[in-house]
């Protein structure tokens, strides 16, 4: 997966890029719950609101290579299963 994230990124570095699935997860969960409670200026929300943007991005590339990763590791049973199981 890191090296996935380094040819993605290769041009600009992205810092959210080394953050693990999980914290990236609880930091848009704090961006979200900061937009619901309200009382942020507008420039505030916008900022709050790419920056969930950007860790929303960071959650799917994680979850897309946990995809792949099973993808594949149900494709090898499958071909070593004899019968099909």
């Amino acid at each position: 997966m890191a090296e996935q994230q380094e040819q993605q990124g290769a041009a600009a570095p992205n810092p959210d890029d080394a953050l693990g699935y999980e914290h990236a997860r609880d930091a848009l969960l704090d961006v979200v719950r900061q937009l619901e409670n309200g009382g942020t200026s507008l420039e505030e929300s916008l900022a709050l609101w790419e920056r969930g943007e950007q860790l929303a991005k960071v959650c799917q590339r994680w979850l897309d290579g946990a995809r792949a990763r099973l993808d594949a590791a149900l494709a090898a049973e499958g071909d070593g299963a004899p019968g099909g199981e």
